[in-house]
């Protein structure tokens, strides 16, 4: 069983830092476009950072030059970097694989149980 577990979430003022982590466990043999989305109250899902398949990165427009994706193949974990946080970043952010390959099977779009990032004015 394949399992996304975000961490690093909180609440922090206008301005600070946060460092999100999400490890990926289960017998993992490969991961595939793995990266950060976020939802606010009200509002759809959206992408804020990914590594794509070919192992480049995309970023939402609003987060450019202020967050930073990164991963650890050997952990199997992504992190995202979010600097100069804004009130408008606060959200619940998600952690999605498109593809993960296990040992035992292959897992499509697993997502995260989400952790909370509240900016404060």
């Amino acid at each position: 069983q394949v399992q996304l577990v975000e961490s690093g979430g909180g609440l922090v003022q206008a301005g600070e830092s946060l460092r999100l982590s999400c490890v990926a466990s289960g017998s993992i043999f490969s991961i595939n476009a793995m990266g950060w989305y976020r939802q606010a109250p009200g509002k759809q899902r959206e992408l804020v950072a990914a590594f794509t398949s070919g192992g480049n990165t995309n970023y939402a427009d609003s987060v450019k030059g202020r967050f930073t994706i990164s991963r650890d193949k050997d952990k199997n974990t992504v992190y995202l970097q979010m600097n100069s946080l804004k009130p408008e970043d606060t959200a619940v952010y998600y952690c999605h694989a498109a593809k993960i390959t296990t040992i035992f099977a292959t897992i499509y779009n697993p997502w995260g149980q989400g952790t909370q990032v509240t900016v404060s004015s």
